[in-house]
């Protein structure tokens, strides 16, 4: 009996011992990711001592398995225990798979159950928007609470059938969802209600929403002659910027009304680059009226510097304002101008003005690339190869890397489908947002989740370039490649060291998690099946769906053009031998497969030369046809640089680029 409690002590001991070294062993093993096989996940689930990683891995296997209700109800079974926000997750996925089966009773159990224990969790908009259908009072409270949630959004569209209530929505969707699908219409009719008229604060609200998605005739009209506020004003702007001869002079005289009215808003900043950005002398007499304080402005500066004769004007601005896009844009189009002169020397100095430091990724490799060049030109070619090697160094991927690249001789863009058979499945990568919650919805293969997690603890757009490029992966996420890859290209163009205020570590880490994602296709699988049918490589067809429609198959142009690969419909019909139905433009699989047809005949008529297939792709085989010289086989990218059309010698360069990053996946080196 004396030596009971020393028993008893040395058994507690070596339990204690025990548990910190399970959980030390716990930690120590990575937890499950997308990335983990099915088997592993499938042991995690039923034999982990740690119920936390048995969850975790019933989630993923609940991705995994696919749309089938019934066995991710037995998966989950038990599941949504604790105070952990991963048991909302757990009630939402169980009530809708309850839905699917035909059992309302239970989903509408455990809807209120998730709406009771979790109110604040993004989880709980849906089940206020599932028990709101009965309760209507609840869709109000979805409203105020989760404002900018999808649930949200969704309620708003369905508001009514009091026209109050319909106007009510249709400001709800124009302040926090324009986009939501849906909403244009919406917004149209409560503009054009006479039963409630939207007062004229309302009316503002309306027409900046319509203008953000570009119709500016509707906008117009619902503002019925009132004159807009500022926000309002700069958006009718941009949509008359983008419309013909009179639209645009309308637009030039909105932007001089809105700098003058408020010259020190951030508005006026914004409608003078604007303004100075149009071509003309128009411009330059409209850029004469602003006051004193915005005509010393970078892009105003800018703006005449680019009309005046020599250099001296030019670098003048440059030296001053080094990190205003004015600045950047100035730089390149008087490079451009000397370039296609043949003046090797301007063009130097020009592009050895003291703003490189300042200048984005994508312009830097741009700036780098023909500084070399001209080094090159001027007989330097010891500079030139090291301007080129620091860039494929510190810029590699796009046209610029890719031109670089061959150069130096380090290889070319190959058309050769043996060579690129198939495109690899995007490979999953951990967000790495430096937000607990969303990393581990991002970890659990949970997109969606995780992008409404996201979405609904924000109240402004994204800025920043941290912001744009975590938002902009979470988009492609949830398959909106449209605006995801939109937001990227935003960030490319606002990634430098200074705007992201990033010690050089994280900084090139988010640079390569940004390369990375531009660098990522959709539609894969579609994709390699037209590729393999075809013969076309489905790297190039990658390239061109990217440029067309970032991966969008719904998406249509104003010119008539439809899906993945912007076809026009009696291009589509010729190639498939026959009428289509409206829908088979829209659809992945057959947009790809009528695509590669076409490239197919441009890279038999070309030769598999890749810079004619593109341009003709963008322009048409008969004007393409019309630019061949022998420079295009002396000097390509002078030859890109001439194509008389801008937005052909813009989207040259990007789907050529786009082939370079997907056939090569180059990142930048820290």
């Amino acid at each position: 009996m004396a030596r009971l409690p020393l028993l008893l002590a040395l058994t507690c001991l070596g339990s204690g011992a025990g548990l910190v070294a399970g959980r030390a062993l716990l930690a120590w093993i990575p937890a499950a990711d997308p990335q983990t096989s099915t088997a592993s996940l499938q042991r995690l689930a039923w034999l982990s001592p740690d119920p936390e990683r048995r969850r975790e891995a019933r989630l993923l296997l609940v991705q995994r398995q696919g749309d089938d209700p019934v066995r991710e109800r037995v998966l989950l079974r038990g599941q949504g225990w604790g105070p952990d926000s991963l048991a909302a997750l757990v009630l939402k996925r169980d009530a809708l798979a309850a839905e699917a089966l035909g059992d309302p009773a239970t989903a509408q159990q455990r809807w209120q159950r998730l709406v009771q224990r979790f109110p604040q969790t993004p989880a709980a908009a849906d089940g206020l928007y599932a028990l709101g259908r009965q309760r209507p009072a609840l869709r109000q409270e979805l409203l105020q609470r989760f404002a900018a949630h999808p649930a949200a959004l969704a309620a708003a569209l369905e508001t009514g059938p009091a026209p109050s209530a319909r106007l009510a929505g249709a400001l709800h969707l124009a302040r926090h969802g324009v986009r939501w699908p849906g909403a244009e219409p919406r917004l149209r009719q409560a503009c054009q209600s006479n039963t409630a008229a939207p007062s004229r604060a309302q009316r503002d609200q309306l027409a900046a929403g319509l203008a953000q998605l570009g119709n500016g005739a509707a906008a117009l009209a619902c503002l019925q002659g009132h004159q807009p506020g500022l926000d309002t004003q700069l958006a009718l702007a941009k949509v008359l910027l983008a419309g013909g001869d009179a639209q645009q002079s309308q637009a030039r005289e909105r932007l001089l009304q809105l700098a003058r009215a408020a010259p020190r808003s951030p508005q006026a900043s914004e409608a003078v680059a604007l303004l100075s950005d149009q071509p003309g002398a128009s411009t330059l007499k409209a850029l004469s009226k602003l006051p004193p304080s915005l005509q010393a402005t970078a892009p105003v500066q800018a703006r005449r510097a680019l009309e005046s004769p020599g250099t001296g004007a030019v670098l003048a601005v440059l030296e001053r304002w080094p990190t205003d896009p004015a600045s950047w844009e100035l730089q390149w189009q008087r490079s451009r101008q000397a370039l296609l002169a043949g003046q090797w020397a301007t063009a130097q100095t020009l592009l050895m003005a003291p703003i490189g430091q300042a200048l984005p990724p994508a312009l830097a490799s741009r700036q780098r690339f023909w500084l070399g060049f001209s080094q090159w030109q001027l007989g330097q070619r010891t500079a030139a190869r090291g301007t080129w090697s620091a860039l494929l160094q510190h810029q590699p991927e796009g046209f610029y890397g890719w031109r670089a690249a061959v150069r130096l001789g380090r290889g070319d863009l190959s058309l050769d489908h043996e060579r690129h058979s198939a495109l690899a499945a995007p490979s999953w990568q951990p967000l790495e947002s430096g937000n607990g919650e969303l990393d581990r919805l991002w970890r659990l293969d949970q997109p969606l989740e995780a992008w409404e997690h996201w979405r609904t603890a924000r109240s402004q757009p994204p800025s920043a370039p941290q912001e744009l490029v975590l938002e902009g992966r979470l988009r492609r996420g949830v398959g909106d490649h449209w605006m995801g890859l939109g937001q990227l290209e935003q960030a490319s163009l606002r990634l430098t060291p200074q705007r992201s205020g990033l010690p050089p570590g994280p900084y090139c880490s988010l640079s390569r998690q940004l390369a990375r994602s531009l660098q990522t296709p959709a539609f894969v699988a579609e994709l390699n099946q037209a590729a393999a049918a075809t013969g076309i490589p489905a790297t190039l067809l990658a390239a061109v769906a990217k440029q067309e429609s970032r991966f969008s198959p719904g998406v249509s142009s104003p010119a008539g053009a439809v899906g993945l690969l912007q076809l026009m419909p009696a291009t589509a019909a010729e190639l498939a031998d026959g009428p289509l139905q409206p829908e088979a433009l829209t659809d992945p699989s057959r947009n790809a497969q009528l695509g590669a047809l076409y490239l197919a005949q441009l890279q038999r008529q070309w030769q598999g030369n890749p810079i004619l297939m593109a341009a003709s792709y963008n322009a048409g085989p008969a004007a393409v046809a019309g630019w061949v010289s022998p420079q295009l086989q002396q000097d390509p990218e002078l030859w890109i640089e001439a194509i008389p059309y801008p937005e052909t010698r813009l989207y040259v360069k990007k789907v050529l680029g786009n082939l370079w990053n997907v056939q090569q996946q180059p990142l930048p080196a820290c």
